[in-house]
C-alpha cells in the first residue's frame, strides 16, 4: 500500500483528485485500491515543556536559567491524539510512504516530525505541490523523489523551532521574573520576532515626537510654451543649499532662483514621450489582504485570520489563506471561465464587471516559476447565498473576488512626457501622463498600494512641446514646506514593514543576508515572521500591553517603552533574524540542529539571562517602598486592594510594610487616632486609663475607662460621677 500524509485535509482530497479514480471516503482517510491517503491538521506534535522534563521547572525561579534540554521531547496535544493514531495504524499497513507536507521547509518538517516520532522504517517519497488544481497535483504525483534528498529542509526547521522555544522560554522567565521583583505585574514575554516589532513601534514613536521642525523650499515656474501653459518643478544642483533629500533649505536661495527667472526666455532642452502601461495590481496574499482591510474596513491583522479561515474552512469560497504568495500557476488560468462565473453568482454587483472581463487574457499573475508554497489567495469555483455571509465575510470575499476580476482585464495604458527647460541658466522640469486606454483601471480600482507623492508632475497634455521649442516663464514663486516627522505606524503601515525589516537592521551585511532569504518571494524584502504568524504576534502585543492603537494609529506604551529601553540591541532589532538564516543554511541533520541551538544559548540567551541576574528591571510605572526601598506590589486581599512591599518574603531582611491604593497608586494609611492618657491608674498593673466613650447593644451610649496596657493587661473600670468607678 501506498500511504499518502498530507498537511491538511483539502491537500488530500486534491491529491485524490488528482490521482483520479473510485475513492472511498472516511472521517480520517481515503482509500482507493493500493493508495491511501490521511492527513494532518498542521503540526501534530509540540515540543515537550521544562516541566516534562523536570517538575521543578513548572516554578519560575532566576536560579534556574538557563536552561536547555537536547534532545528535545515530543507530546501530542490531546485534540490531535486519535489522527495520530489512525496514522501510526496506516503507517504499518504501508510498503511505502509519501510525505505530502507543503513544500517548504516547515512542511517539510511536519510530515518528518510525525514520521520520526512513531518510529517508521518504511521507505518515504516525497511529492512537491504547490497548487490543488487537479492538473498540477496529478503531474506532482507522477513525479514523486525520495524523501531524503529534502530532509534537510525539515531540519532547518526543526532548528529554528527549538531555538525559538528555548530562546522565549528562558528569557520570557528571566524579563518577567526580574520585573515581578521590582514591583512589575504580569508576565513579560520576550520572542525573536515579537520583540523587534515592538522595537519598530517604539523608534517610530521616539521619531515621530523627537523631531524637530524645519523648513525646505521649492521653486516653480510657469512656463508659456507653443500656445501651452504648464508648471514645472526647478531641479535643484549639488551647489545648491539642499538638505539629503536635494530640497533647498535657504529661503533667501529660493526667492533668488525665482526672481532669476521671472520673466526670462525658457527653452526646451529635453522632451520625450513614452508609451507605457501598467498591469493589473496582483492577487492579494495575506500580508496584503491583511494591509487592505485594515486600510477600508479598520479589521486588525488576526481578524483578518478569522475571517478568511471561515471563508476557506466553512464556506469554500477561497483557496488557502495564509499564502505569502501573489502569483498563479500556468494551469490555473485554465480555470478562469468557472472561477469568474462562481463570482458572479455569489458576488450581486460582481455581474457586470465580471461580464466585461476577458477570460482569454493571461495577463502577469499566472505564472508557475513564481509560486512558492502556496499560491495566491483567489475565489474558488464553490458559490453560496451573499446573503448567508456576514457582513465582514462580505466584505473581504469582496476584497479578494475583485482583485481575482482584475486579472481579466487589459493593462491600464498611457503617454509618459518628460521634459527639462532652461531658464536664463536654471534648469525646470517633469513628467505629465496622459491616459490613451482605461483597462482595469475603468471598473474603478486602485492598485492597493498607498501613493507616494511626486514633485515633478505636470498637469496638462504637453506631448506636443518638443526639443529647442522656446516661451517664456511668466512667473515664478518659491514655496516654503514644514519637514514631517516619520509618521506613526498604522496596522497597514506595521505590516508592510514586517515583509521589509532588513532596512531597520543595524548591521548592514546582516541586512543583506535577510533579503537574500526572501530572494524569490514576492512582495517580501528581508522580512521577520511568516504570513500564518504576525497577525498573531502583532496581537499578542496588543493583549499584552505593549502597544495600544490611537485612533487609527499604533503607539508602543509605557510598559512596551520600558521594556525596549532595558533589552539588548540583540533582542530588540531584526539582526537575529538575520544570523539564524545564515547560519541554518549548513544544517543538514539532527546533530547540526542541535549544535545550532547549543550555539544560539551560547551567543545569546546565556548572556543575556547573566546580565538581568545581575540587573534591576521594571516596566511600567513602580513604586519604591518607602521603609525599605524595595518595590511595592499590587495585590488584592480580603479588605480590598493594597500595596505591599516585594521583600515580605525575604528571608534574610523581610519587609511587611502595607499601603493604601488609592487610584491605582500607592497612599500612606491614614494613622490610627491617638488615645490620650488620664491622671487615673490602673489597679491592676498601674499603667495609664484611656477614657473611651461608644454606644451600647441596648443603643445607650456609655463611658468606660479601659487599660493602656492592653492587650496585656484587660482591666477596664466603668463611669462614675465623671471619673471610674474602682470600687465597682
Amino acid at each position: 500500500m501506498r500511504l499518502f500524509i498530507a498537511e491538511k485535509p483539502d491537500l488530500g482530497r486534491a491529491i485524490a483528485a488528482g490521482i483520479g479514480g473510485n475513492w472511498q471516503n472516511h472521517k480520517t482517510h481515503m482509500t482507493n485500491g493500493n493508495d491511501t491517503i490521511s492527513w494532518c491538521f498542521g503540526h501534530m506534535l509540540e515540543l515537550a515543556d521544562p516541566e516534562d522534563y523536570d517538575p521543578k521547572y513548572k516554578s519560575w525561579n532566576l536560579a534556574d536559567l538557563p536552561f536547555a534540554h537536547l534532545p528535545v521531547k515530543y507530546k501530542v496535544p490531546s485534540d490531535k491524539k486519535a489522527q495520530v493514531k489512525v496514522i501510526e495504524e496506516l503507517i504499518n499497513q504501508a510498503s511505502v510512504i509519501v510525505n505530502a507536507g507543503d513544500p517548504d521547509e516547515e512542511g517539510q518538517l511536519l510530515i518528518d516530525e510525525l514520521l520520526r516520532f512513531l518510529g517508521n522504517s518504511k521507505p518515504v517519497m516525497r511529492v512537491l505541490i504547490n497548487d490543488n488544481n487537479a492538473k498540477v497535483v496529478a503531474k506532482a504525483v507522477a513525479n514523486l523523489k525520495p524523501n531524503s534528498e529534502f530532509e534537510h529542509m525539515g531540519y532547518k526547521a526543526e532548528a529554528r523551532r527549538i531555538a525559538d522555544q528555548l530562546y522565549g522560554y528562558n528569557l520570557t522567565r528571566a524579563y518577567t521574573l526580574q520585573h515581578q521583583a521590582n514591583g512589575g505585574q504580569g508576565v513579560v514575554t520576550i520572542g525573536r520576532v515579537q520583540t523587534p516589532i515592538l522595537g519598530l513601534v517604539v523608534r517610530r514613536d521616539r521619531a515621530n515626537s523627537s523631531h524637530q521642525k524645519s523648513y525646505y523650499y521649492k521653486v516653480h515656474g510657469d512656463m508659456a510654451i507653443g500656445g501651452l501653459n504648464f508648471r514645472v518643478g526647478y531641479f535643484t544642483t549639488e551647489n545648491d543649499p539642499i538638505d539629503d533629500k536635494k530640497r533647498l533649505t535657504d529661503k533667501a536661495f529660493a526667492d533668488a532662483v525665482a526672481a532669476h527667472v521671472t520673466g526670462k526666455k525658457a527653452t526646451v532642452i529635453k522632451s520625450e514621450t513614452k508609451p507605457k502601461e501598467t498591469s493589473p495590481p496582483l492577487p492579494y496574499n495575506l500580508l496584503k489582504l491583511q494591509q487592505e482591510c485594515s486600510r477600508r474596513f479598520g479589521y486588525k491583522p488576526d481578524k483578518v485570520m478569522q475571517i478568511t479561515q471561515s471563508l476557506r474552512e466553512k464556506h469554500q469560497l477561497i483557496t488557502y489563506n495564509r499564502s505569502d504568495c501573489e502569483y498563479l500557476s500556468d494551469e490555473q488560468f485554465d480555470d478562469a471561465p468557472a472561477v469568474l462565473q462562481a463570482i458572479a453568482q455569489t458576488l450581486p454587483n460582481a455581474v457586470s464587471v465580471v461580464n466585461a472581463a476577458n477570460p482569454s487574457i493571461k495577463g502577469k499573475a499566472f505564472n508557475s516559476s513564481k509560486v512558492s508554497a502556496h499560491h495566491a489567495i483567489v475565489p474558488t469555483e464553490a458559490t453560496v447565498s451573499w446573503h448567508s455571509l456576514s457582513t465582514e465575510e462580505q466584505n473581504v470575499y469582496g476584497l479578494i473576488a475583485n482583485r481575482y476580476i482584475l486579472q481579466f482585464y487589459p493593462n491600464y495604458k498611457y503617454d509618459e512626457t518628460s521634459i527639462v527647460i532652461d531658464v536664463n541658466g536654471k534648469q525646470f522640469g517633469g513628467r505629465a501622463t496622459i491616459q490613451t486606454s482605461a483597462g482595469w483601471k475603468a471598473v474603478g480600482a486602485d492598485d492597493g498600494d498607498e501613493e507616494e507623492t511626486d514633485d515633478n508632475v505636470v498637469s496638462g497634455d504637453i506631448r506636443d512641446i518638443v526639443a529647442n521649442m522656446s516661451g517664456q516663464c511668466t512667473a515664478a514663486q518659491a514655496t516654503a514646506y514644514e519637514t514631517k516627522p516619520p509618521a506613526l505606524y498604522t496596522i497597514s503601515t506595521l505590516m508592510g514593514d514586517l515583509a521589509r525589516a532588513a532596512k531597520y537592521v543595524k548591521d548592514p551585511d546582516l541586512a543583506k543576508v535577510l533579503k537574500e532569504k526572501d530572494q524569490d518571494k514576492a512582495g517580501e524584502h528581508g522580512g521577520i515572521g511568516t504570513s500564518a504568524t504576525r497577525s498573531s504576534i502583532i496581537d499578542g502585543l496588543f493583549k499584552r500591553g505593549f502597544i495600544a492603537e490611537k485612533g487609527k494609529n499604533v503607539i508602543s506604551t509605557k510598559l512596551g517603552q520600558d521594556l525596549y529601553d532595558f533589552a539588548a540591541d540583540i533582542v530588540k532589532y531584526p539582526d537575529m533574524s538575520a544570523i539564524w538564516f545564515e547560519q541554518q543554511k549548513s544544517i543538514a541533520s539532527i546533530n547540526d540542529a542541535y549544535r545550532f541551538v547549543e550555539l544560539m544559548m551560547q551567543d545569546v540567551v546565556n548572556g543575556e539571562v547573566e546580565r538581568l541576574k545581575a540587573s534591576s528591571f521594571s516596566a511600567g510605572e513602580s513604586h519604591p517602598c518607602p521603609k525599605c526601598g524595595r518595590a511595592l506590589q499590587r495585590r488584592k486581599g480580603q479588605y480590598g486592594v493594597f500595596w505591599a512591599c516585594s521583600g515580605y518574603r525575604d528571608e534574610v531582611n523581610p519587609c511587611k510594610h502595607t499601603m493604601d491604593d488609592k487610584a491605582g497608586k500607592p497612599v500612606e494609611k491614614k494613622p490610627k487616632a491617638q488615645a490620650e492618657t488620664t491622671e487615673y491608674l490602673c489597679k491592676t498593673c498601674g499603667s495609664p486609663l484611656i477614657k473611651r466613650t461608644g454606644v451600647g447593644k441596648n443603643k445607650k451610649p456609655y463611658v468606660m475607662y479601659g487599660c493602656s496596657g492592653f492587650p496585656k493587661c484587660k482591666t477596664s473600670y466603668w463611669e462614675k460621677n465623671g471619673q471610674p468607678d474602682f470600687g465597682g
